[in-house]
C-alpha cells in the first residue's frame, strides 16, 4: 500500500476510510445497529487504514461518537480527520455556517466526542459566504496557533481559496468531490499535486454510466477480476501521488472490498481508457 507524508501528521497509507456512512439514512442520527458501526472502524484499521475521515456534521455527531467507541486510544499511528462548518436541520440537509465562535466550540465538542486532546487534521467543512473569509481562515490559524489542532484543510474549494487560505495557515489537505465522472475539481488537483497538498477526494467511487455493462468500469473489472468499485479507487491512486482516498461504508464487507484496492495496479492502457472516458 502506497504511503503520502501530509505536513504536520507524518505519514499515512494512502487509502483511507470514511465514517460517514457509519450513520443513519440521509447520514442523519443512528446506524441501524451502533456495533456493526464500532466493527466496521476497527476492521478498517486492521486492513491498514491509517487516514480517517469524518465530520461533526455527520449524524450529527454520531459518526465522531463512534469512531471514539471503537478506536480510542488511539493507535500512534491512526490519524483522525474531522470537519466543521455544515449544519444539519434534517437528512441530507446541510447548511453552512463559518462564524469564529461556532468554529470554536465546534472544534471544544469534537475533541470531546473523540475523547481526545488535539484534532490530528481540522478541516472547513464549507467556506460560508454569509461570514468574511478572513474570520474564517484566521479562526483556523488561531486554532492551529493554540494547539486544539495540528493540521488544517479546506473542502469544497477553488484554487484561489486555498491560495487565499494560505495566507493566514499552511494547507495540507483539500477534500473536493472527485471521481470517474465528476472531474471539475481537475486544476485543484492538479494545483494539489504541484504543491504536496493532499488531495481527498469524496464520493470516490461513483462511476456512473461508465460502470454499466460494457462500459470501461465494467470491462476492467472483468479483466481484473476486480468490482467497479475497486477500479474506480485503483483509478484514482493512479492519478495522483498526492491522492488520498478515502471510500465510505457501514459494511465490514464493503469495506474489505473497498481496501483491496490498494493492490490493484491498472496497466496503462487501461489507465488511458478510463482517462478518456469522463
Amino acid at each position: 500500500m502506497s504511503t503520502f507524508d501530509i505536513e504536520g501528521l507524518g505519514t499515512v497509507n494512502r487509502l483511507g476510510f470514511g465514517a460517514m456512512r457509519l450513520t443513519g439514512p440521509g447520514i442523519w442520527g443512528e446506524p441501524a445497529d451502533r456495533e456493526v458501526a464500532r466493527t466496521v472502524a476497527r476492521r478498517a484499521v486492521e486492513l491498514g487504514a491509517d487516514f480517517i475521515d469524518t465530520a461533526d456534521s455527520y449524524g450529527p455527531y454520531v459518526s465522531e461518537e463512534i469512531l471514539a467507541e471503537a478506536l480510542a486510544p488511539y493507535d500512534s499511528g491512526v490519524r483522525i480527520a474531522t470537519k466543521a462548518g455544515l449544519v444539519r436541520t434534517g437528512p441530507d440537509e446541510w447548511w453552512p455556517v463559518g462564524r469564529r465562535e461556532y468554529l470554536q466550540q465546534q472544534v471544544e465538542m469534537s475533541l470531546r466526542r473523540l475523547r481526545t486532546d488535539v484534532l490530528d487534521l481540522f478541516q472547513l467543512h464549507r467556506i460560508d459566504a454569509k461570514t468574511p473569509r478572513e474570520e474564517q481562515f484566521e479562526t483556523l490559524a488561531q486554532l492551529r496557533e493554540d494547539g486544539k489542532v495540528r493540521a488544517v484543510g479546506l473542502s469544497q474549494v477553488s484554487v484561489a481559496d486555498i491560495e487565499e487560505a494560505q495566507r493566514y495557515v499552511p494547507v495540507v489537505t483539500v477534500q473536493n468531490r472527485y471521481n470517474l465522472v465528476d472531474r471539475s475539481s481537475a486544476d485543484v488537483l492538479d494545483y494539489c499535486t504541484e504543491h504536496g497538498i493532499g488531495f481527498i477526494p469524496w464520493a470516490p467511487v461513483d462511476a456512473g454510466e461508465l460502470a454499466a455493462q460494457d462500459g470501461p468500469v465494467a470491462r476492467a473489472a472483468q479483466a481484473y477480476d476486480a468490482t467497479p468499485a475497486q477500479v474506480a479507487l485503483a483509478w484514482l491512486l493512479q492519478t495522483s501521488p498526492v491522492m488520498l482516498p478515502i471510500p465510505g461504508t457501514g459494511s465490514v464487507a464493503h469495506l474489505e472490498e473497498n481496501m483491496a484496492a490498494a493492490d490493484l495496479v491498472l496497466d496503462a492502457e487501461t489507465v488511458a481508457e478510463l482517462d478518456a472516458a469522463a
